[in-house]
């Protein structure tokens, strides 16, 4: 039976990968810091899939807990989510989000190479292409980034490529994320932020059940239909079936390959607001403020080449990530900490 090991598999991707992998046969190690996710979430991974699994409260800095992992179970590949992910935050703390994303990356690939295992499919971003000239964007655009959070994530893409430009056995998956909303059909787990939520769906979502008084949408003056931010939306479960279409990928193929998990499509900001207020029938009042430093305007890809290659496209539309955020935040309106 394969065994994955999945880094921060407690967080908001980490918990619904987990859940697919389960359910599509996999055995998993679930490691996770629990710095910004919940026992609970644990917990409920278990009870959606019916199925047990280990789980450690380990963190990639501390190098002893991941070998003992490692020592522990027969692992055959890794899905690697655990880091800090909020841009914002990433601008006024860069140096945490270097230390924690990079040398974490580092420690835990230095554990796979002397565990022998060479098959990686890695968390990325779709901040590694920086504000793009033009959309959709496609995997061959130029790279850079616009915030910490983005360059940590384009760091970590090149250590990966020098890794497999030093040892061509290595067989690894750069998932490039555009933007995850929604939650698991069940309403068990979903985007349990701490605090105020970085994220524009859990913000969305915390305004219509009363915690948080109105939405702040972060400038109405870029080049689009309405003035706020377009971004490529994409349900998580779409998302999490790709990681396990990227895993049956490396079976078959060594080297490194960058793929964008997206839908294809653009709404902003305000179609969000709108389309979630029609599927629920709450009212979101926003104000709009100013510009987010490291926000860009238009960012949506081009999803051909995940099509092609891994056989995977997005199913959900809109109304269903609005739809399954909503019925996670009614069954849980405190997040885990019911």
């Amino acid at each position: 039976m394969t065994t994955i090991l999945v880094t921060g598999g407690a967080g908001y991707i980490g918990s619904h990968a987990a859940v697919e992998l389960l359910e599509s046969g996999y055995e998993i190690v679930v490691i996770d810091n629990l710095s910004n996710s919940s026992m609970e979430s644990i917990k409920r991974i278990k009870e959606i899939a019916g199925k047990n699994f280990p789980f450690y409260e380990c963190d990639l800095l501390d190098v002893e807990c991941v070998e003992n992992v490692f020592n522990t179970h027969k692992i055959d590949s890794v899905m690697h989510f655990a880091g800090l992910k909020a841009v914002g935050e990433s601008v006024t703390i860069p140096l945490k989000y270097y230390q924690n994303n990079i040398t974490g990356t580092i420690n835990l690939c230095e554990v796979m190479i002397k565990h022998n295992i060479k098959k990686l499919v890695f968390s990325s971003s779709a901040t590694v292409y920086g504000n793009p000239d033009k959309v959709p964007v496609e995997e061959s655009f130029s790279l850079s980034a616009t915030n910490p959070y983005g360059r940590t994530k384009l760091m970590i893409e090149y250590i990966l490529q020098d890794l497999y430009f030093a040892d061509s056995s290595w067989r690894i998956a750069l998932l490039r994320y555009f933007n995850p909303i929604g939650a698991h059909e069940s309403g068990k787990i979903g985007e349990n932020p701490n605090g105020i939520p970085n994220n524009l769906m859990p913000y969305i979502s915390q305004v219509a059940i009363g915690k948080m008084e109105k939405l702040f949408v972060f400038g109405n003056d870029y080049e689009t239909h309405d003035g706020t931010g377009v971004r490529d939306f994409i349900h998580v479960v779409d998302l999490v079936k790709g990681h396990l279409k990227a895993l049956e990928y490396l079976e078959n193929h060594e080297g490194v390959e960058a793929f964008n998990l997206g839908t294809g499509k653009g709404y902003s900001v305000l179609d969000l607001v709108k389309t979630f207020e029609d599927v629920t029938s709450k009212r979101i009042p926003y104000k709009i403020v100013e510009r987010r430093k490291g926000d860009i305007g238009v960012c949506y890809a081009n999803p051909q080449k995940a099509e092609k290659k891994l056989g995977w496209r997005a199913e959900k539309d809109l109304n269903d990530m609005c739809k399954d955020t909503w019925n996670w935040q009614l069954n849980n309106p405190n997040g885990y900490r019911n």
